[in-house]
């Protein structure tokens, strides 16, 4: 089925509304957002290269699906059962998990890029 342009300027309005519904209701979300805007900042400063910006593009893209997609997980979820339920307790937990995952591997892909650089300044 073909979706007419105004259809997909529509979807991407959808898309922008759920990204500002995130980081309206997730302290976490926030977290993220400070972390990203940091972490240009340190690049665009320490001039990191373009294979540099890969790697912290794509951590920084995976922390941010990993967070909108445990969001969503948990919004259903408390659609589905709002009373406790170890089965919907367990899918939070696991979704958290992967958002905590993706964020360790982010730090570590920062700590990668930024920190020989940041040693060097310190040291010199």
């Amino acid at each position: 089925m073909r979706q007419t342009l105004g259809a997909r300027i529509r979807s991407f309005g959808h898309a922008f509304r759920g990204l500002g519904e995130m980081l309206r209701g997730e302290v976490h979300a926030r977290v993220h957002a400070l972390a990203t805007c940091v972490v240009v900042v340190v690049g665009l400063v320490l001039r990191v290269s373009r294979e540099e910006w890969l790697a912290l593009v794509l951590a920084i893209a995976l922390v941010w699906v990993a967070e909108a997609v445990n969001t969503a997980l948990e919004a259903l979820c408390d659609v589905v059962s709002p009373a406790p339920h170890p089965g919907i307790r367990r899918a939070k937990d696991v979704a958290a998990g992967a958002v905590l995952i993706a964020a360790f591997g982010a730090t570590g892909v920062a700590g990668i890029v930024f920190g020989p650089r940041l040693l060097a300044l310190t040291a010199g």
